[in-house]
């Protein structure tokens, strides 16, 4: 440090014993910069309809933190409307919960919608050039009809935002109200043979593959 080789946040760490914070603080060595492991908790959530997202509900309703035994202090990473079910990522990463929550890192989420009817090719083509939603324009990255039958279609969205209630929005922009929504992916994870309600821990390469997703 005396040396003039350590720098965090871009200015050079001359102040031995100085405190910094692992998780939001940029440390580089000679240019290089160090990343310093600390000891996080990552759970995968298949979040049942009718939970908040939320950490505390005034009204009393069911809430993620209920569904997740753990003894750290998780937060949800984004969130999932309560009639939504589907994947949550739950950790104490600050920063990589930021990260994944920012629009500028443009995580993709998958979602597998319900709606009535039979949806046309021309409402799929809209879903993905465009449409008008109150707080300006949305398009899917992709869109897909999965399968129609019974007077009923599965259309898959891939979006990159994640405003709120966004696939719902877009879907009746459309003219095709969602009747059931599931969200089946987020990034590189997926709920694979996940139950509804049950969690599970993010394998190492999970969570490497979610650092490596935001350049940590």
């Amino acid at each position: 440090m005396l040396a003039g080789r350590v720098w965090v946040d871009g200015r050079p760490a001359t102040t031995l014993g100085m405190r910094v914070d692992p998780e939001t603080s940029r440390i580089e060595v000679d240019g290089q910069r160090v990343h310093i492991k600390t000891d996080h908790e990552y759970v995968l959530l298949n979040k049942p309809t009718g939970v908040v997202t939320t950490v505390t509900d005034p009204q009393g309703r069911p809430t993620v933190i209920d569904l997740v035994r753990s003894d750290r202090r998780l937060y949800p990473v984004g969130r999932l409307d309560a009639d939504t079910q589907g994947l949550l990522l739950m950790t104490d990463d600050g920063e990589l919960t930021h990260r994944l929550s920012h629009p500028r890192y443009e995580i993709p989420r998958t979602y597998l919608a319900e709606v009535k009817g039979l949806v046309p090719p021309a409402a799929i083509r809209r879903l993905t050039t465009g449409v008008r939603l109150e707080d300006g324009p949305a398009r899917a990255k992709s869109a897909k009809i999965v399968r129609g039958a019974g007077g009923r279609t599965q259309v898959e969205l891939v979006l990159t935002e994640g405003r709120k209630r966004e696939v719902r929005r877009m879907l009746e922009a459309v003219g095709f109200p969602v009747l059931n929504l599931v969200r089946t992916r987020f990034g590189p994870l997926n709920l694979k043979a996940l139950k509804v309600g049950r969690t599970r821990r993010l394998t190492p390469q999970e969570v490497g593959e979610l650092h490596k997703l935001v350049g940590l």
